[in-house]
């Protein structure tokens, strides 16, 4: 028994002591069958003053090597015995402490964890920040336990694949409400634009559209591409022919030249084809 201590207070002295400088190693297991721990590095985030209020200074923890089956949920789950976790935020990489857009759907840029990430872990008192590093002293803390087990394997698959099936009348109402919003906008605008339109600014300038009448279709995609192909063609034809000045004179002097022997040539063929022109009768 005293050897089996000494073998487990030396891989603990392993885990803990391969953090480097100014990290603090956190060693966590997935499960209780897993034998070998898994290290988070820990560390007070720091940040300028003015930065951001997304990462709070003294409030926040900053975790490296965090595992892709590691969520959100599962970190403040993790550090909820060190005081109450106010957010959790998992990036693929640090970066300043801007705040994120928040998405408006969830059909759509949905991204696939695939690496080891980093998170930002922000707590209600600065105390928590000391607390969660003071847990290097304990022993390996469990990601999945048995009242919130974390999906692995096949049944994370089948549950990806489950989330991954759209409701067609969820997505219908969705697109629905974005069209409404946007044609609001777009009427808006028009509205705006009706009502400026003759108007003058304060300088006396009238903005001068060209809509008409009959204003005409919009371009498709593959008219727009071919419009594009046509313009670089020709920018590129012309920057080949005429890339100095003086090959865009003598071109035109060639051209004028040519014009010039054309125009000789047919006059010596008017000229005898009335030579040549004769009355005969039989």
């Amino acid at each position: 028994a005293a050897s089996r201590r000494a073998k487990m207070a030396a891989a603990k002295e392993r885990v803990v002591g391969a953090a480097p400088a100014g990290y603090t190693a956190l060693a966590v297991k997935f499960g209780e069958r897993q034998r070998s721990p898994h290290c988070l590095l820990v560390k007070e985030h720091q940040v300028r003053e003015g930065a951001g209020a997304t990462h709070p200074p003294r409030r926040t923890l900053f975790v490296l090597n965090v595992p892709p089956y590691c969520s959100p949920d599962s970190l403040s789950r993790l550090f909820a015995r060190c005081g109450h976790v106010q957010s959790v935020d998992i990036c693929e990489k640090p970066g300043p402490g801007e705040k994120k857009e928040k998405l408006t759907s969830k059909f759509f840029n949905c991204k696939t964890v695939t690496g080891f990430q980093v998170a930002y872990v922000v707590f209600k008192k600065p105390s928590g920040v000391q607390a969660a590093k003071a847990l290097s002293q304990e022993g390996p803390l469990l990601i999945s336990t048995e009242s919130h087990p974390v999906k692995t394997g096949i049944s994370k698959w089948i549950a990806s694949y489950a989330a991954s099936v759209v409701d067609q009348e969820e997505l219908k109402a969705e697109v629905d409400s974005y069209m409404q919003d946007y044609d609001k906008k777009i009427a808006e605008e028009e509205a705006k634009a009706a009502e400026e339109e003759g108007v003058p600014d304060e300088e006396g300038w009238v903005k001068v559209t060209r809509k008409g009448r009959k204003p005409g279709l919009p371009r498709t995609e593959a008219a727009n591409l071919r419009v594009l192909e046509k313009e670089k063609q020709k920018r590129a034809r012309k920057e080949l022919l005429n890339f100095y000045a003086w090959q865009h004179r003598e071109t035109k002097r060639e051209h004028i030249a040519q014009l010039r022997k054309k125009f000789e040539e047919d006059k010596q063929r008017i000229a005898l084809m009335r030579a040549q022109r004769k009355f005969r009768p039989y």
